[in-house]
């Protein structure tokens, strides 16, 4: 793992930090299979998206460099039925040239604890596939592959399949 030079800090993402995590996703959606978007996200759709969360009182965190937001992770319902209200989908995105210094496994070292102050019992993770990066963050905190969907997703002219992860908290 390479190292940063300047200490990332974890917070709790706020409504000026949505620009800077628009271009962060704005990224994925336009680059790669990751993300099942197309259309690039404007600030006040990340605003929006920021308020749904909070408004259902999930985290959303961002890691924070020398003042520049590098990346992200959030909870969000994961089905919208009564019975699923303890089970969560977490998400996590690191800017592009800060991948390898392991933001995404600091932003989830602060999202499980407060998922479980929040009385979640299940985090759920669905990633496009491949994405050896993302599946081996999962597993490095206990997550384990419950499914895979073949072809459900299509992007960029090609068939995408995805897998999903659980971890009980």
């Amino acid at each position: 793992m390479a190292v940063l030079r300047e200490e990332i800090i974890i917070r709790a993402m706020r409504a000026d930090d949505a620009e800077a995590v628009a271009g962060i996703y704005n990224h994925y959606i336009t680059q790669t299979i990751i993300t099942f978007e197309e259309e690039a996200v404007s600030s006040s759709e990340i605003s929006q998206r920021l308020q749904n969360v909070q408004s259902s009182s999930l985290p959303w965190f961002v890691a924070e460099q020398a003042g520049e937001v590098v990346g992200y992770a959030y909870a969000d319902k994961w089905k919208g039925r009564c019975a699923f209200r303890f089970s969560m989908e977490v998400t996590v995105y690191v800017s592009p040239d800060k991948l390898g210094y392991g933001i995404g496994t600091r932003l989830y070292r602060k999202m499980f604890p407060a998922l479980r102050e929040c009385g979640i019992h299940v985090a759920i993770a669905g990633i496009a596939l491949p994405n050896e990066g993302s599946r081996a963050v999962h597993e490095k905190f206990g997550f384990t592959k419950v499914a895979h969907f073949k072809e459900v997703g299509f992007k960029f002219d090609r068939w995408i399949d995805v897998g999903y992860w659980q971890l009980i908290l």
